[in-house]
């Protein structure tokens, strides 16, 4: 079992499987309790079955074994390495899923993929998609994945910044290079014909250059896309603090002021920052966005909160929750659910763009 600090929720979730003994010898060793301590701290075990609500597909990935104690020791360059190489794999198998033609090029000096449809209906000319890839602020874990299906299902060119990252550059390294890359846009498309959208770090980048866009007084694109993120880089949230990019398995680490691992992105910036942490800014005006999270989603909590400060602020706001999910499933192209993830965002930048 997992104990945490006092003050903050402690939680152990125990997953039905195991290397060594079957799910059902598992369950008869643990019952389900829970102790509320008097400032309600939260001790909790459970026994969490895999849900059938969701696909078979989904259901063999939950069943995973994913040690939870091996923690985040590896430095930068390794974890660089091992993401870029999944990546380049995941983007081969997306690819096949979805056909596109990829290249490498520069925009205002920002590196970028350019992702292009292999037929593109002369209607959807003028539009164009600007993707911020997720990976934690330090690495690339969704140029690919992110921008491929956007591509082939949107009929719409993508274009996936490659932005500076933490530790080395951090905040607002990312923000300044996504701008520099929109302003450029901006010389030959219309506001209204340009998406931005982004997962996990790429989400909250993507609210962050949202408000960063109002502060310099620049048109603000068509539509965007909040995908498992948050507006508020000061506090973690209550799903950060009983699930881990895995969910319910593989490490999670104790509770702490703030959203875990982005402590290199935020430096000596303050948390509660509007621009960092957009939560602490006036999002009235921001343009249609579409929220999607998980049920079992380390930034479900983050999601949804700052759903509802766009929604306060009367911004045209809709929100996704996916069963059981864990964190950015949809990097997984071949979940029946994240197919039906993509050809929603597909279908929100198709309704919205060009309006």
């Amino acid at each position: 079992m997992r104990s945490w600090i006092p003050g903050v929720m402690a939680a152990s979730l125990l997953a039905t499987c195991s290397l060594a003994q079957s799910g059902s010898s598992v369950a008869k060793q643990h019952a389900d309790s829970s102790v509320i301590a008097p400032n309600g701290t939260a001790y909790v075990t459970r026994v969490v079955p895999v849900p059938k609500t969701i696909s078979p597909e989904a259901q063999k990935m939950l069943a995973r074994v994913v040690s939870d104690k091996a923690g985040p020791n590896r430095t930068v360059e390794q974890d660089r390495a091992g993401v870029d190489k999944w990546q380049a794999g995941a983007g081969t198998l997306s690819k096949q899923m979805y056909p596109v033609s990829v290249s490498a090029e520069t925009i205002a000096g920002v590196p970028v993929r350019v992702v292009t449809p292999l037929t593109m209906l002369p209607g959807k000319q003028n539009r164009v998609l600007i993707n911020v890839h997720g990976g934690g602020f330090r690495v690339d874990s969704g140029s690919l994945t992110e921008s491929i299906p956007m591509a082939n299902l949107t009929g719409t060119k993508v274009i996936s910044v490659l932005y500076r990252m933490a530790p080395e550059h951090p905040f607002p390294a990312a923000v300044d290079d996504t701008i520099a890359v929109y302003k450029e846009v901006l010389k030959t498309h219309q506001p209204k014909n340009i998406g931005l959208y982004g997962t996990s770090a790429g989400a909250i980048l993507t609210a962050e250059v949202t408000a960063k866009l109002k502060q310099l007084g620049l048109p603000m694109p068509g539509a965007t896309g909040v995908f498992s993120g948050t507006g508020d880089l000061s506090q973690g949230g209550d799903s950060a603090a009983m699930y881990s990019l895995d969910g319910l398995s593989g490490y999670l680490a104790p509770p702490q002021k703030g959203i875990q691992d982005l402590g290199p992105y935020v430096a000596e910036t303050n948390p509660r920052d509007p621009i960092l942490s957009p939560l602490y800014s006036d999002v009235s005006g921001f343009p249609p966005t579409l929220f999607i999270t998980s049920g079992r989603d380390l930034l479900l909590s983050g999601t949804t909160i700052l759903h509802r400060a766009y929604l306060r602020a009367g911004v045209e706001a809709q929100l996704v929750v996916f069963e059981a999910l864990p964190h950015a499933f949809w990097n997984n192209p071949e979940l029946p659910e994240s197919k039906e993830a993509d050809a929603l965002m597909a279908k929100f930048f198709d309704t919205h763009l060009g309006k």
